[in-house]
Formats: structure tokens, sequence, C-alpha cells
């Protein structure tokens, strides 16, 4: 397994819901912006023109709310993979008493940016990941 990757997110006023915490709607779009991180962050500019990434499924297990101005700190990293599949996981924490507030795990499907097709993950993304 590579490195655990870290982001950042400032919880922000749009984020919250009408009982006053972040929305769980709102916990996937951090947990996609975690692993849009770490792709950018790893990939080079030809990879990231070659290849795309879509979500197939999400398991999320929603553990402690986050409310306005919190700073979260996302940490991601990859499990198997199998064809053009892989499992993502990241971890959301209050970075003030490091409380998680999300885990999830996600099943990422790369796709040929050109065809729109499933492209089998070679060894060598597999290695960056």
């Amino acid at each position: 397994m590579a490195t655990p990757f870290e982001h950042r997110i400032t919880v922000s006023a749009e984020d919250i819901d009408e009982l006053g915490h972040v929305n769980n709607v709102v916990y996937v779009r951090y947990i996609q912006e975690v692993a849009a991180a770490h792709w950018d962050t790893i990939a080079s500019a030809e990879l990231k023109a070659k290849f795309l990434w879509v979500v197939l499924r999400h398991e999320i297990d929603y553990r402690t709310p986050a409310f306005r101005h919190d700073e979260i700190i996302g940490t991601t990293w990859v499990g198997e993979s199998h064809g053009a599949k892989f499992e993502r996981f990241v971890k959301l924490v209050r970075a003030s008493d490091q409380k998680v507030l999300a885990e999830s795990k996600t099943m990422w499907c790369m796709l040929d940016a050109k065809t729109m097709r499933p492209a089998r993950i070679t060894e060598d993304i597999v290695n960056i990941l």
C-alpha cells in the first residue's frame, strides 16, 4: 500500500443543513474532493489527459457531526485493484480534536478519456497510487 495522502477541507456555510451540521451529501463531495486531490498530486499531465475516473459505489459510515469552520483532514489510500476497478478508502477527521467524522470505501473505475470505456489499471498506475 502506498503512503496515505492527506487533503485539508474547511467547512463552509453552504455545507451546513437544517440540523446545523454538515449534510450527509456534502460528505460525498468531501470524499470525492480528497480522491481528486490525490490523483491531481500524483498523476502526470500525460496520465491526467489519458484517463478519467468514475465512481461505481460509495459505502460511508457517518461517525460524528462536523460544523461550520471545522477544519477536516481527509486521508485516502487505495486497496485492491481488479481490471479497471479499484477500492479507495477515505477517512475524514476533525483537525481540532482528531474525532473521526466519516469513513468510506469507494469503488472507482478508470476510463480511457478518448473512448470513455473502462481501461485496465496497469502496474505503472498501481505503483503511483
